[in-house]
């Protein structure tokens, strides 16, 4: 059965491969003149494209993107995307793994996990100019490669998802209003859910995990998103199944398979009713 490929980051700037990766790159170099597309794929680490000058089109987890001036895209480990940028973009790409820049404490895992939620974002070109400045700073880093220069690569990371989310198109559509304990919590299960999702099918096992009933986790998830535990279960369940869906020839029952489901018509008849069409009918309309 073929897996959606899973692309990992270089070591990079003589790092050896137990380190913590990053890198960033001027997108005109990756380009190099000729227009460039990537195929669906999924990454183990984050991605961060800053563009000033932008045309083509993003699409993550199967949401289009036109790619425009002033754009910033941000995936988080484990997404999938497919990429198409066409001759003149200009910016940064910037990639980096959790064992590169994990914040420690709250408030700047908080910030991360905020801005990787939002996996696309336009500025105005003044608010752009900014990200770049910071960015270039941080491109300059990489190849004078002086003494503690990762420290401020981090440290400029920091003021990178500051910026961003004070950037945002719609800074008030943060948190800040939100019980911070239930903020907490819910990050906690949607990082168990992107753990966990093959094997956990129950709301009961992640509550059980978290050391909550299944009506404290319903009351975090509502407060937060306004959606119940199993309605997040059930979207992170089918967007699982349209990946593998559109983006591998699998077979529905491997696909099912893959997802912890030993009886593939309980399958198909879960997913239909999710989305209005069998596995096999999503795939023909929107492959």
């Amino acid at each position: 059965m073929k897996k959606l490929p899973i692309r990992r980051i270089s070591s990079g700037y003589g790092k050896p491969a137990s380190a913590g990766r990053f890198t960033i790159r001027r997108v005109e170099e990756i380009m190099a003149g000729k227009d460039l597309k990537h195929d669906h794929h999924r990454h183990d680490f984050f991605f961060v494209l800053v563009l000033q000058k932008g045309k083509g089109v993003h699409e993550i987890d199967f949401t289009s993107y036109d790619v425009l001036d002033n754009s910033v895209f941000l995936l988080r480990p484990g997404q999938t995307h497919q990429l198409e940028l066409k001759t003149g973009c200009t910016g940064f790409l910037m990639e980096f793994n959790n064992e590169f820049y994990h914040p420690g404490d709250k408030a700047s895992g908080q910030r991360l996990r905020k801005a990787s939620n939002k996996n696309f974002c336009q500025l105005d070109e003044t608010r752009l100019e900014k990200l770049m400045t910071v960015l270039d700073y941080m491109f300059q880093e990489t190849i004078a490669m002086e003494e503690g220069w990762t420290e401020i690569i981090k440290a400029n990371l920091e003021i990178f998802f500051i910026e961003l989310l004070r950037q945002s198109s719609h800074p008030k559509n943060t948190t800040s209003n939100i019980n911070s304990y239930a903020q907490e919590r819910l990050e906690e299960f949607l990082e168990l859910l992107e753990t966990y999702i093959f094997t956990h099918k129950q709301v009961s096992q992640y509550t059980e995990m978290m050391n909550l009933s299944s009506y404290q986790l319903n009351e975090i998830t509502k407060s937060t998103i306004g959606k119940t535990a199993s309605a997040l279960l059930t979207e992170r369940i089918i967007l699982e199944a349209k990946r593998y869906l559109l983006a591998t020839p699998n077979q529905v029952k491997d696909i099912a398979d893959l997802l912890g489901y030993e009886d593939v018509s309980y399958f198909i008849r879960f997913f239909k009713k999710q989305t209005g069409h069998t596995p096999e009918l999503f795939r023909q309309y929107f492959a």
